[in-house]
């Protein structure tokens, strides 16, 4: 066997070499200036009360590259409605600087984008395998999304999305951080407190770097939750995230489903999760995965650690390794800790 690498073998005990990457430190933002000079929209003009929630939404939905001048210091947008991409965009970036952070205050979801979604404009008759718009979130925060009162729709995957919710096209999460989210306490297969996905252009992965999940709470999936989706993560954190759901999927009998994947719930049939330089410590699921919960239906779909630590993260029902529950072709530890 190769040094580094955990065996097959090593089922349950979850021991493995030194990790070789620190937890991620916060990449320096980009120069204002030089951000807003290639935007096609900055929102605000220098002062904290010009940057609101109306023009949040407005830029999102006209799409584009989206800056802002908010002042000096760090500053909060409580938004009042969620900030919709429109189907038409090609392209919707959001840049925040490192100071901006959007609010959904408890009440609501803060950011959607939905292919399928035909108030935002149908676009094709394949809608969950068209390429654009592709959503970028770069340098943001987003604390206290909601999705509790989402009502269940087909087209959402069941739900889910405190934060942000995804179906079809392109997304990518850089250097951004999520604190405080929420979605739906039961059910077996909602998920996503901070982010759902459902759906991406050619089955291609969501890219995930330099990014920091917390106090998520879910009945799946309290970080991150997709259906049908791969992930690449680098260099991220994920703590105290808790799927405070109760039953698994699918629910057993008198219980309504859920409490599976402390941070990270992926389901569905080829799907792949590459975890790289990142940190999963101190979440915890009520039922199976208290850091990662992966189930490639059907046993397809591989898992990929390196140079990463997982810790204390418990599972109050089952898994196969400390924290994680896999179902899949085949899983492999190199460099990490995983205990």
């Amino acid at each position: 066997m190769r040094a580094g690498v955990l065996a097959a073998t090593l089922l349950g005990l979850g021991v493995a070499a030194v990790v070789t990457s620190a937890a991620p430190a916060g990449a320096s933002p980009a120069p204002a200036a030089r951000v807003a000079a290639k935007a096609d929209t900055v929102i605000g003009n220098g002062t904290p009360a010009s940057c609101t929630s109306a023009k949040v939404v407005r830029a999102v939905a006209k799409g584009g590259t989206i800056a802002f001048s908010c002042g000096p210091d760090p500053v909060t947008i409580v938004m009042r409605r969620t900030a919709k991409v429109v189907n038409t965009s090609a392209r919707v970036v959001l840049d925040g600087g490192g100071k901006v952070t959007l609010s959904g205050e408890g009440q609501r979801r803060i950011l959607y984008m939905n292919t399928c979604d035909q108030a935002q404009v149908w676009t094709t008759s394949h809608c969950n395998d068209q390429p654009e718009p592709k959503l970028v979130v770069r340098r943001m925060s987003f604390a206290d999304g909601n999705a509790t009162d989402e009502a269940y729709r087909s087209d959402e995957g069941g739900g889910g999305g405190g934060a942000i919710f995804v179906r079809g096209g392109r997304f990518k999460i850089i250097d951004s951080t999520f604190v405080g989210n929420r979605c739906a306490r039961t059910g077996p297969d909602v998920g996503g407190a901070a982010v759902r996905v459902f759906d991406q252009s050619q089955d291609k992965p969501v890219v995930v770097k330099r990014s920091t999940f917390t106090g998520g709470r879910c009945s799946n999936g309290s970080a991150i939750s997709s259906i049908g989706v791969s992930w690449r993560i680098s260099d991220s954190t994920f703590t105290d995230n808790k799927a405070v759901g109760r039953g698994a999927n699918p629910a057993r009998p008198g219980t309504p489903g859920g409490g599976s994947g402390g941070a990270i719930y992926l389901d569905g049939d080829d799907i792949h999760l590459t975890l790289t330089g990142s940190t999963i410590t101190g979440n915890r699921a009520r039922e199976g995965g208290g850091a990662i919960f992966f189930v490639s239906n059907d046993r397809s779909g591989t898992l990929t650690i390196e140079g990463s630590e997982l810790t204390d993260n418990p599972s109050d029902g089952f898994e196969t390794f400390p924290g994680i529950f896999f179902l899949g072709a085949d899983h492999t530890f190199t460099d990490s800790v995983v205990r």
